[in-house]
């Protein structure tokens, strides 16, 4: 995959950005222009915590994973960031250092758009900023779900909420809902704050109780009331 797409080829990228649909095809030409593109192999650092740059980050193809890691080494992860969303838009918001650590998943196209500019395409197009606002709400709202959950259920009930999660983000069909790829148990692991083999556990026993199961490189809740039923259940106040 080339580093800098050919003009067409960037113009359809920024068409399938969240935040940019609705624009002008003439405001995405001339935005492509200011970008820096960048191709990032799977497995290596797009941006690390404390970092000074202030540039927001479009996922045009390919995976990034948000996290962390402690001083003893310890992996936390936030969330995972497809193509068509971002990254980095609270340091270009607030000015202040990058808050965590942003390493590409697959191999991944990403255009990277300065400070300045992000600030006057906010300033300059109403919707654009609606969107961002929406986004932030979004996010304010997951990871105070995510806290509570650390805070007050078991490894058990926060693996649950992790697949409802998952499952909810992939295709959904009626009852059921297919997460592709299936996730690795180590990366829901570091989601939930628990080890690796405590999720084999759990997710063991759903399949062998009937609520998920796999299908090729793709993890399949068959039943998607009923996991809804056990995380909402551990959630409603007594």
């Amino acid at each position: 995959m080339p580093a800098v797409p050919s003009d067409r080829t960037a113009l359809v990228g920024l068409q399938r950005i969240e935040l940019l649909q609705g624009l002008p095809t003439p405001v995405l030409r001339e935005l492509a222009k200011s970008l820096s593109w960048r191709h990032v192999p799977s497995g290596e650092m797009v941006i690390s915590r404390d970092a000074a740059d202030r540039s927001v980050y479009l996922v045009v193809g390919g995976r990034v994973q948000v996290g962390a890691f402690s001083a003893g080494g310890k992996q936390v992860t936030y969330r995972e960031i497809g193509a068509g969303e971002l990254f980095g838009e609270l340091a270009a918001i607030d000015g202040r250092k990058r808050s965590a650590d942003v390493i590409a998943l697959e191999d991944s196209l990403l255009a990277s758009m300065g400070q300045a500019t992000f600030r006057k395409l906010l300033a300059d197009h109403e919707a654009v900023a609606e969107r961002l606002l929406r986004r932030l709400a979004a996010t304010v709202r997951e990871m105070t779900d995510r806290v509570f959950e650390l805070s007050t259920l078991g490894v058990r009930n926060r693996v649950h909420a992790e697949l409802l999660r998952l499952a909810r983000l992939g295709s959904v069909s009626g009852n059921a809902a297919r997460i592709d790829p299936a996730p690795k148990h180590a990366e829901i692991a570091n989601r939930v704050s628990t080890y690796r083999e405590q999720v084999t556990r759990e997710i063991s026993l759903l399949s062998t109780q009937g609520v998920i199961g796999r299908e090729g490189h793709c993890l399949v809740v068959r039943d998607m009331a009923l996991l809804e039923r056990m995380v909402a259940d551990v959630h409603r106040p007594p």
